[in-house]
């Protein structure tokens, strides 16, 4: 019995001399491993479509308890992004995270939306990757459950914040700073807090349908990296590989 279905390959890594074990987040069956049988041979018929960050439609068998490749092709395979090394090594960040939050069998159509819909506005839309990497950190992470408390100060409920606590992911005002709170506490500007509770809660077809000023976008870049790093419990070596390269182009 044979399975169709679409999806981003996620991450590859070898199997034995001639195959190939591909991570791929879908629609249907969430994250899921499959087997691409003679992907490591020189002119592989599956080599376009397998390749990382393509996303592609499978039709797969299953063959001794793992689902494996009978035809694969690409539907979108994000040439332009491939062509530069920032859009790439920040795509693959994305697909770094989207592994990190999704879950095997368990259908996430908006976390696979999300990393789409980003990897096309590294090169379709014309926003920064700063604005674009900011949107996937803080909407990924509502979407894995660690959605921020952005309504007012957690203490006292008051609207004048300037501090947000990326532990504990909540708000601070200068009043309360003094309470004996665990968590560590980054500066948040009023444009950069208007950003995150658009990002939060907007249509995800309006996602980066907002404006934003270039000092409160450093912020919000800050705090969206900080943020999901430390919900998460860990770092990322292709946002290591990505900032490396914005260092030495004088970009930070």
């Amino acid at each position: 019995m044979y399975l169709t279905i679409k999806g981003l390959v996620l991450r590859i890594s070898n199997y034995n001399d001639t195959d190939a074990l591909l991570t791929v987040l879908t629609h249907t069956h969430g994250r899921i491993t499959v087997k691409a049988r003679g992907l490591r041979r020189k002119n592989s018929p599956l080599a376009a479509a397998c390749q990382l960050l393509c996303y592609s439609e499978f039709v797969l068998f299953e063959y001794r308890g793992m689902h494996t490749i009978n035809e694969a092709h690409s539907v979108e395979q994000f040439l332009p992004l491939r062509r530069d090394l920032n859009m790439l090594s920040l795509a693959t960040y994305f697909a770094q995270i989207a592994e990190v939050l999704s879950q095997e069998d368990i259908p996430n159509t908006e976390l696979l939306s999300l990393v789409l819909n980003c990897m096309f506005a590294l090169y379709k839309l014309h926003i920064s990757e700063q604005m674009v990497k900011a949107v996937f950190e803080l909407r990924s992470a509502c979407l894995a459950g660690y959605s921020p408390d952005l309504q007012g100060c957690h203490f006292c409920g008051g609207a004048s914040s300037d501090r947000f606590n990326i532990t504990e992911g909540y708000l601070e005002c200068a009043s309360c700073r003094t309470v004996d709170t665990n968590g560590i506490r980054m500066p948040i500007t009023p444009g950069a807090l208007e950003a995150m509770r658009y990002i939060c809660f907007c249509d995800p077809k309006q996602l980066f349908s907002f404006q934003i000023g270039d000092t409160s976008l450093q912020c919000l870049s800050d705090i969206t990296e900080s943020y999901l790093s430390s919900q998460l419990e860990r770092g990322f070596t292709s946002l290591d590989f990505y900032k490396s390269l914005n260092v030495n182009s004088g970009s930070f």
